[in-house]
């Protein structure tokens, strides 16, 4: 049995050798960002009017969607506003965090050969995914301290030590549980895309499957770790039994992906991949067609998720107007449009957090390019007469063109499901007006990729930082008062807000230009540098 397990801590060495920055980074940046949200919390809600006023907007269906079931909204003190804003925001963090470093370590290294060279080494079958599970325990474990401890030493009056070891054990359990899930789906899938994907489509089906199921304060979200983790009431009522419960399902979870890993072949995976055709199309003789097909099944499975996420967002229209029509305060809160409901306002505020959610896939097309070259793959496609400006135009075409079928599926899954819960439902073309008003916002995160790639490929992990930038402030700027200047870093904050405003082409141009100059930069760029 040893012999299964033999010199997994020189392999963990060897991975905390690889990931001796990128490791660092993931847990200074959450840890540090967890905190400093603590530490503004005190100073932004002062008085006991302001407190109430929040606590009475908590109550809405869909921030109760987005972030999380509420408690201690009775008395919504500074640690019960942080359990509330952060815990379910910051364990997503934390699982993406898993599912990367987990991927990486597993069926990418796999996928490129590295399993297969160190297996020629005297090391373990079970090995490296033992090595690999191993190192992010002990990260999670760090994270874990690190939150709880520099949480408890802001010392805010209302989060104690136990609640924020609480609140960081939670985190934790759910990046323990992805690490686990990851390494699960790494046995039954057979590429590196097909594992990210599922982990993600996992990610966010459960992030829809709990925010349902505390809509409705129904056992639904129990079964999903977000959901279970927000039942502990942490900074409240402080329950452990979830955590718990976690725990023993992510070794569940370990123990099956291990079983799985001692009994299959290197390279294969459980889900056998489908045979290709005997014969090539003729459309994969063009770099377009090539790269299409690269990207068919993410670009399938993407359509199909905004649509149901859109789904999911325009369910929650009807529980909103009756929230409103029953809540005088918050009816006072929200300023009157003339000709559009209450609920109807509330609609800019969804479209902007759908565009941010679909310029994920945007982002990903663009990038496969650099992933092509990372795999060594570029130099064979530029020894035959393909330009590299028709190489780069080809993945930039495909981002350009799915940012427009993405809002396109977003506002069809929004608006149908509006037609049936709502008495008065926005109209079709309002909500495609709406949207792809914010397409401009959506090209320049295709800019910065297209820039990063023709000039710094190795920093294109940057796309992914202000992405998620953006989505903070747009998510959490307003409950958390952030300044102006935070805001206006985020190409979303700059689009009208429709229908509630009127469009205004100038500002539109000039962040479609801006994109449009990052862009053709990045062509420059491309042209002019070494291919890997």
């Amino acid at each position: 049995m040893s012999k299964k397990f033999a010199n997994t801590r020189l392999l963990m060495g060897f991975i905390s050798r690889r990931d001796r920055i990128r490791l660092p980074m993931w847990i200074l940046g959450i840890t540090i960002f967890t905190i400093s949200i603590a530490a503004l919390l005190p100073d932004l809600y002062t008085g006991e009017a302001e407190k109430t006023v929040l606590a009475e907007t908590m109550k809405n269906p869909a921030i109760t969607f987005m972030i999380g079931s509420s408690a201690g909204l009775d008395n919504y003190t500074d640690g019960a506003m942080m359990g509330h804003f952060m815990l379910v925001f910051t364990a997503i963090f934390v699982a993406i965090m898993n599912i990367l470093l987990m991927t990486r370590h597993t069926r990418e290294d796999e996928e490129e050969g590295r399993i297969e060279m160190i297996n020629s080494l005297p090391v373990g079958s079970l090995s490296n995914l033992t090595a690999a599970s191993l190192i992010l325990l002990i990260s999670n474990i760090i994270i874990f301290l690190l939150v709880g401890l520099g949480l408890y030493v802001l010392g805010i009056e209302t989060i104690g030590l136990k609640a924020s070891l609480l609140f960081a054990a939670s985190i934790s359990l759910v990046g323990i549980f992805y690490a686990g899930l990851t390494g699960l789906l790494a046995q039954l899938t057979s590429n590196v895309r097909a594992t990210l994907g599922f982990s993600f489509v996992f990610l966010i089906s459960e992030y829809i499957i709990r925010g349902l199921g505390d809509i409705a304060n129904s056992p639904l979200s129990y079964i999903t770790p977000l959901g279970l983790i927000t039942r502990s009431e942490v900074y409240v009522n402080n329950h452990w039994w979830p955590v718990l419960v976690l725990l023993l399902v992510s070794i569940l979870v370990f123990i099956l992906a291990f079983y799985l890993n001692s009994i299959r072949d290197l390279g294969a995976g459980f889900i056998s991949t489908k045979p290709g055709n005997s014969q090539a199309s003729k459309y994969l003789g063009s770099q377009l067609g090539l790269a299409l097909r690269l990207e068919r099944t993410p670009f399938i499975a993407w359509t199909a998720g905004m649509l149901i996420l859109g789904i999911a967002y325009g369910s929650l229209l009807g529980e909103l107007e009756g929230f409103l029509s029953s809540s005088p305060l918050v009816q006072k809160m929200i300023p009157s449009i003339e000709g559009m409901s209450l609920s109807q306002s509330f609609i800019t505020m969804l479209i902007t957090i759908l565009s941010v959610l679909a310029s994920v896939p945007v982002i990903m097309f663009v990038l496969k390019l650099n992933s092509e070259e990372k795999k060594n793959r570029i130099n064979q496609l530029l020894a035959t007469p393909i330009s590299r400006n028709k190489l780069m135009g080809s993945y930039t075409f495909i981002g350009l063109v799915s940012s427009l079928v993405m809002q396109l599926t977003s506002s069809l899954g929004l608006w149908s499901a509006a037609l049936f819960v709502m008495e008065e439902p926005v109209s079709l073309k309002v909500l495609l007006k709406a949207s792809y008003a914010n397409l401009p916002a959506m090209w320049i995160f295709i800019g910065v990729a297209t820039f990063l790639i023709g000039w710094l490929p190795r920093l294109t992990s940057l796309t992914w930082a202000f992405l998620i930038y953006s989505f903070f402030v747009e998510y959490m700027g307003e409950m958390l008062k952030l300044p102006e200047w935070m805001a206006n870093l985020s190409p979303f904050h700059h689009i009208p807000s429709i229908p509630a405003e009127n469009i205004k082409i100038s500002t539109l141009l000039l962040i479609a230009g801006i994109a449009a100059i990052l862009i053709a930069t990045g062509f420059v760029g491309y042209n002019r540098r070494d291919i890997e």
